[in-house]
């Protein structure tokens, strides 16, 4: 069958399209690169000819709550109603764990999607996921002798497991609504995963945990990004992935496609 991954060509994107072919599926890129513009619905109506399902991993690179709520409303919107006259049996959004308990801008973006989402007409799923092991790189990606990094608790993910878990759901012929939330298998500090890959390329730089101000940063600072109940786990740990995934290089978590997929970093991919 043909799967429509929107912000096919980012980071993540280009994992899930992977993940697609894996399993025999004909994947539909769906980026401004493809002709589509998910801001405005451009191209959507053709891109989504014959196509049963959509993955939606892509992204805004911001921390501003307005923004993000704009796009994240109207692309969900469009790819919904563009969705729907295509006939789309099922809609999957990539989302994060604790997004509905942290209140910062991007996180109240992603909100407002999964409610979209989870109340339209196309049968749908919501995977709220963790931080991924990658997000540790694209806070390096950023330069500069000193890195700072936010202070909060977090049960990391690879990117490659969220990918194959997505298109597992995206092949289910009875949608979930909201998911059960998809953890990495061990709980870890952000600045501890920076200083761990620092080790692991050989680089020494200063890496500054910083916490954010008020309510939102000591939600992340005291577990509000872990997740709430049990439920499925990643197998790579973040050790593993530094002896594999880790030669990849993660994208800066600036300057992509806005119809890009990253993920749950707030302003980047994903929190």
């Amino acid at each position: 069958m043909k799967i429509a991954v929107a912000g096919g060509t980012g980071w993540i994107g280009r994992l899930v399209v992977d993940a697609v072919v894996a399993a025999g599926d004909t994947p539909v890129v769906l980026s401004r690169s493809t002709g589509v513009d998910l801001t405005t619905g451009a191209g959507l109506p053709e891109a989504l000819h014959d196509v049963t399902a959509v993955i939606d991993v892509s992204n805004v690179v911001t921390l501003r709550k307005r923004r993000a709520i704009a796009f994240f409303h109207a692309s969900t919107t469009n790819l919904l109603t563009a969705g729907e006259r295509a006939g789309v049996v099922h809609h999957v959004a990539l989302s994060i764990v604790g997004s509905d308990r942290v209140d910062l801008g991007y996180y109240l973006g992603k909100r407002r999607q999964e409610e979209l989402v989870l109340s339209g007409k196309v049968p749908a799923s919501v995977l709220r996921t963790t931080q991924f092991h990658e997000f540790a790189a694209q806070m390096l990606a950023r330069g500069g002798p000193v890195v700072l990094v936010p202070r909060q608790l977090n049960q990391p993910i690879a990117a490659r497991e969220v990918a194959e878990a997505l298109v597992g759901l995206a092949r289910r012929s009875t949608p979930t609504g909201l998911a059960p939330e998809l953890a990495g298998p061990e709980m870890h500090t952000m600045p501890d995963l920076v200083r761990g890959l620092l080790r692991a390329r050989g680089e020494r730089r200063l890496v500054m945990p910083v916490r954010l101000p008020g309510p939102v940063g000591e939600a992340m600072a005291g577990g509000g990004l872990l997740p709430a109940e049990p439920g499925p786990r990643g197998k790579i740990t973040f050790a593993e992935w530094l002896g594999g995934d880790a030669r990849t290089p993660a994208p800066a978590a600036h300057g992509r496609d806005r119809n890009a997929g990253s993920h749950n970093t707030p302003g980047s991919d994903r929190p």
